[in-house]
């Protein structure tokens, strides 16, 4: 396996280095492009959500590809090599698989079990399939993720359990209000988390829903969805002064809502949860009496939500799916050179046919079939079993030895199997 990782998260990197690694919409494309163009890069896939910033990528050499995707990522958040290298994490082969069935499984996540990473992952995935950056590689890999997630989340309790970003922030917000029934809240951002977080406050008990978003009508939509009201951003001050909560959740790249609008409250509380990367609250509004400001990293320390007999249910999973999946790579991998080896053959048939035809010109067309024919079947035979196991034994622990010992005993040329390892399998 060459397939390599390249990435930082909630658990290696603080905010304020998440909200400049972290890749916008608009940027996607562009620097998907620039991971592509890399010379030691054949396939790359860029997942970059408000938590997490990771490049998956099969790769020709290890050092040269994370040093070309370490300096990308540098670059895009305008940060020193050595700066962002600290908060990086690397894994590679069998560890950068498990990582990535981790990550679609929701164990890797700030909030254990959330699911919304698997639409992110498949949304990644479907951007790299549109632009071409996706092989036979990580189409494998990305396909087998996404049924791994899905399979903990419906073969445990880890979706019941693992509370989305959104609930553990309310649950912040009950813990000072004392309870969420009756009280007004403001959403700024018209997004999924946006509704996510509209429809989380309805369950919760809240009267009164107002969001606020650069695009009016999309306000309009999320408040019509949610039966609040919409308004405009430049109303925000007059709105918050009435409310108990805000909810801040945009894909701005900068501050949103400023601390003028935010006012004091010293004789009515009121909670600031900050769900975006970059932040969309100033922080500042956290440190004035009656204001209770929590960010992503404050939900960092409260995020686990999940039983370890959940934890532990999942991570079986995970590993039992991981050893399938790396026993289908191997099995891959051997596949070159049993093509190979067939194609081998079936050149020494035909050359042989070709000097019978030549010492032999008056053989009849029937007979020369029967011929052909019987020497084709002996020589399958032959192959027959050397292949097949050869096959049942690269799923086992050093089984690319019995590849390499055919591609010996058979005096196989290295080019014609690496030239049939390169051909790229169509993607279903």
């Amino acid at each position: 396996m060459s397939v390599l990782v390249v990435g930082l998260s909630h658990r290696t990197a603080p905010v304020a280095v998440l909200e400049r690694a972290v890749v916008p919409v608009d940027d996607l494309r562009k620097t998907l492009d620039e991971l592509h163009r890399a010379e030691t890069i054949s396939e790359v896939l860029l997942l970059s959500t408000c938590n997490r910033v990771e490049v998956y990528a099969d790769v020709a050499r290890f050092h040269p590809a994370v040093a070309e995707i370490t300096t990308v990522l540098a670059r895009h958040a305008g940060l020193a090599v050595p700066d962002l290298s600290d908060h990086l994490y690397v894994h590679f082969a069998e560890a950068a698989a498990e990582h990535v069935f981790s990550v679609a499984s929701g164990l890797d996540s700030m909030v254990v079990g959330e699911s919304q990473i698997i639409g992110q992952l498949r949304a990644s995935y479907l951007l790299g399939t549109e632009v071409g950056s996706v092989g036979s590689v990580l189409h494998g890999l990305a396909q087998s993720a996404l049924r791994v997630g899905k399979r903990v989340h419906s073969d445990t309790g880890i979706s019941r359990a693992g509370a989305s970003i959104v609930s553990v922030a309310l649950d912040e917000a009950a813990a000072v209000l004392g309870t969420l029934d009756g009280r007004r809240a403001v959403i700024v951002g018209a997004g999924s988390m946006g509704a996510l977080a509209g429809a989380t406050l309805r369950r919760r008990g809240l009267s009164d829903v107002v969001v606020a978003n650069r695009s009016p009508e999309r306000a309009q939509r999320l408040a019509g969805s949610l039966g609040g009201r919409a308004v405009a951003l430049d109303a925000l001050p007059d709105e918050i002064a009435a409310a108990d909560v805000l909810i801040a959740s945009t894909g701005a790249t900068g501050l949103v809502v400023e601390a003028d609008a935010v006012g004091s409250r010293a004789s009515r509380a009121l909670v600031v949860l900050d769900l975006a990367l970059p932040r969309d609250v100033d922080p500042i509004v956290g440190s004035r009496p009656g204001i209770t400001y929590v960010d992503l990293d404050v939900l960092r320390t409260n995020g686990a939500m999940v039983s370890d007999d959940d934890v532990r249910a999942a991570t079986a999973i995970v590993a039992d799916e991981l050893h399938d999946y790396l026993a289908e790579q191997q099995q891959l991998a051997v596949a070159p050179t049993v093509t190979a080896l067939r194609a081998r053959a079936n050149q020494v048939i035909d050359g042989e046919l070709a000097r019978l035809d030549a010492r032999l010109p008056g053989l009849a067309d029937d007979m020369r079939r029967e011929v052909a024919d019987a020497v084709r079947r002996a020589v399958e035979k032959v192959l027959h079993a050397p292949t097949v196991r050869v096959k049942e034994l690269a799923s086992t622990p050093g089984g690319d030895r019995y590849a390499a010992a055919l591609r010996e005993l058979f005096d196989l040329d290295q080019a014609a199997v690496e030239s049939v390892a390169a051909m790229k399998k169509p993607l279903s």
